[in-house]
């Protein structure tokens, strides 16, 4: 059976759907929307990052370890900026496919150690737990949107629009689930930092 933790998890990373579906009714997304959605997500996550986890990161010098990954990743990976749609005389459709795979892989790797954080806090303290997995899924939705909107813009197709931004909501739930399987329980205040 599933424990709380894990339903949880489920539940805050389902909300990307949510997202998704938002970003394929009706006619293509403006890039005012996207740009109100990728701004929402970020608000809340600094929210949860500077009141609920950063004390507990910093107690146990998880921060800096956690800022080094980070930065190791972003000097690894190619990525692009929003502003390079916009640029002249750049082919929008195909710069717009890439930037809408760089984005889901973006946003994947950013939500499978959300599903661990979801799983990891619910587990120490459920009601926090409850917290952060409600703060996340109020995040995932407008995520969902910032991925869905600029696939079903760049492809025309809400189905691959919706596959992609649930890809990207199905990498936090694996990350809560693997951490179910290899922590379990057994979630220290370390391992909680």
């Amino acid at each position: 059976m599933l424990s709380s933790p894990v339903i949880l998890t489920l539940l805050a990373g389902s909300a990307t759907f949510i997202g998704a579906i938002f970003g394929v009714i009706g006619q293509k997304p403006s890039n005012r929307l996207l740009g109100f959605s990728l701004g929402f997500a970020a608000g809340i996550m600094l929210l949860i990052s500077l009141m609920e986890m950063l004390p507990a990161a910093l107690h146990t010098g998880m921060f800096i370890i956690g800022l080094l990954g980070y930065f190791a990743l972003d000097r690894m990976l190619p990525h692009a900026h929003p502003q390079d749609l916009m640029s002249p005389g750049i082919s929008r459709p195909r710069n717009l496919r890439r930037t809408t795979i760089l984005l889901t892989l973006g946003i994947s790797l950013h939500n499978f150690p959300e599903g661990i954080a979801t799983f990891v806090t619910a587990s120490n303290n459920l009601e926090l737990g409850m917290g952060v997995a409600l703060a996340v899924a109020l995040h995932n939705i407008p995520e969902g949107l910032a991925v869905a909107g600029p696939v079903y813009a760049a492809t025309g197709s809400r189905s691959k629009a919706v596959f992609w931004a649930g890809l990207s909501g199905m990498a936090e739930i694996f990350g809560g689930v693997l951490a179910w399987l290899v922590l379990g329980s057994a979630i220290s205040p370390v391992m909680m930092g």
